[in-house]
């Protein structure tokens, strides 16, 4: 398949998005909703939910390397991003049916083996996933397109699971048990129907690679990618300080706001809010840049974040979901933006080695992704230690937790982003690498195909 941007279609383009519907419902769920689950409905506690959420990011660390250098080397006559994804959906199945249907009496092992099966299907699913994507188009206002169509459509799927379980409430169903059912049913059925579109409809750009010894792994050759670094870096610390609101969303609206029936709605507004602000970002971005605009809406968070702990107090619903749409909107950029920029900065690798090793980048930043959940997963044991129960609400949504633990649970959901945030804005802001020095080097790059062609 040609590189050309012009060389896709609309359609090319949806099928090639329509996978992220049903990962997207993988993301939010064994972070947000299943750590919360288990503790509050099956008796886990939640000091240990934390410890297994961590245990499974340090398994990503070892598991998202290999997986990204074994599938730059795969060959195939399906391609080598294609073959994976297809291999790893009945695996999926699997694991997402064992965490959330499961059986009455369960335990923290059950837990603790369903998100390791969990997470390495992800990674099979989405190491790959995201590669073949980079590889599409070599345009640098392309490939932002690209990504803003999958992560648009990976909000979409996010929407539908946290709006399960606010539906079923409105019909009258309230046991979470069989909410949890709902939400895995409905992720296998998206999983099965818009994998097998994508695979039958969109080209994998390197079933034609040539033969011979593939992509090579060496950290220091990846690492002495400064432009790679610097966004790594700046990475890792913006999703830890969008990791911890996240994590923490359904205690914070339970305990401190005080509507815990009300957590669904409020997602499916965040939610709603970043996949409608997502096409209003990509036109900012090519007016102003990929890093300008994404610098621009942490700026925007981190000025709506930081009215948290002073305009929220029990049962101040408005001004709470004014907070969550505004954080929402600048969710957006943070959706589409940054896998861009890591398309370009794999084109310097591609320059500086003459090898493809998108999958092995695309595993680092899961790797660092995933670190971020793993973070924001430490403030169980850190809220519990400071006497914090998620299981002290009573029937009014009144928390039975002292002000002290509230106080920390407060600042963990609305300050640390802040400063957080802060951090990774100094590191992004005078980015070296934009529209005029990608060109440059993509320029060199197909140069030095033709000479060799």
């Amino acid at each position: 398949m040609s590189s050309n941007a012009t060389s896709l279609s609309r359609w090319t383009l949806t099928a090639y998005g329509l996978p992220a519907f049903a990962f997207a419902m993988l993301l939010l769920p064994p972070y947000v909703l299943l750590p919360v689950f288990y503790s509050q409905n099956m008796g886990l506690a939640l000091n240990l939910v934390g410890y297994v959420v961590v245990a499974c990011r340090v398994f990503d660390a070892i598991t998202d390397p290999v997986i990204g250098f074994l599938s730059d080397r795969t060959r195939s006559r399906f391609g080598r991003r294609k073959i994976w994804i297809a291999t790893a959906v009945p695996f999926t199945i699997f694991t997402v049916l064992m965490l959330f249907v499961p059986p009455a009496q369960t335990d923290i092992t059950w837990f603790a083996m369903g998100m390791a099966g969990l997470t390495l299907a992800w990674t099979m699913l989405l190491l790959p996933y995201s590669a073949w994507g980079a590889e599409l188009s070599s345009d640098y206002n392309t490939r932002t397109t690209i990504v803003g169509v999958r992560e648009g459509l990976g909000l979409a799927g996010t929407l539908v699971v946290v709006s399960i379980p606010a539906a079923m409430t409105g019909f009258g169903i309230t046991d979470p048990r069989q909410h949890m059912n709902a939400v895995g049913y409905t992720i296998v059925a998206a999983l099965v129907i818009t994998v097998a579109i994508a695979l039958m409809s969109v080209p994998d750009a390197a079933q034609a690679a040539p033969r011979g010894q593939g992509p090579s792994f060496r950290l220091r050759e990846i690492f002495a990618n400064k432009p790679f670094v610097r966004l790594l870096t700046a990475y890792l610390v913006n999703s830890f300080a969008n990791s911890l609101p996240a994590t923490l969303f359904i205690l914070f609206v339970g305990h401190v706001l005080g509507l815990p029936d009300m957590y669904g709605p409020l997602l499916l507004a965040y939610f709603l809010s970043a996949m409608l602000a997502i096409p209003a970002w990509l036109l900012v971005s090519r007016v102003i840049g990929k890093h300008r605009t994404w610098c621009t809406s942490m700026i925007l968070a981190s000025a709506i974040f930081s009215l948290t702990p002073f305009v929220v107090s029990p049962g101040d619903l408005y001004p709470f979901l004014i907070i969550t749409i505004l954080t929402g909107i600048a969710a957006g950029a943070d959706f589409a933006i940054p896998s861009s920029i890591q398309a370009d900065v794999i084109d310097l690798d591609t320059l500086n080695t003459g090898q493809n090793r998108a999958g092995v980048f695309f595993a680092i930043w899961g790797v660092v992704t995933k670190m971020s959940f793993a973070l924001a997963a430490l403030s169980f044991p850190l809220l519990e230690s400071q006497g914090f129960n998620a299981s002290a609400l009573d029937a009014a949504g009144k928390s039975g937790n002292s002000p002290e633990a509230l106080m920390l649970l407060t600042a963990l959901y609305a300050m640390v982003p802040v400063g957080l945030k802060a951090i990774a804005l100094m590191l992004v802001w005078s980015f070296p690498l934009g529209r005029a020095e990608q060109a440059s080097i993509r320029e060199q790059i197909e140069a030095r195909q033709a000479s060799a062609g």
